[in-house]
């Protein structure tokens, strides 16, 4: 996967291919600007599921 877009959760950093080591890759993604965006689609993805557990519980 050389051609796909990795964030680098340890650095911050945006990667093109797999050059982390897996643990501290978030992706694949398609493009530059998506990896980019990656923490905020994780922070995004925790809340809807924080929301959903507890919509659960109910």
């Amino acid at each position: 996967m050389t051609d796909k877009w990795w964030y680098n959760s340890r650095t911050g950093e945006v990667e093109l291919g797999e050059i982390s080591n897996a643990i501290e890759r978030v992706g694949p993604f398609d493009t530059r600007a998506e990896a980019e965006r990656a923490p905020e689609k994780l922070q995004e993805n925790a809340r809807r599921w924080a929301e959903e557990e507890a919509e659960e519980d109910r």
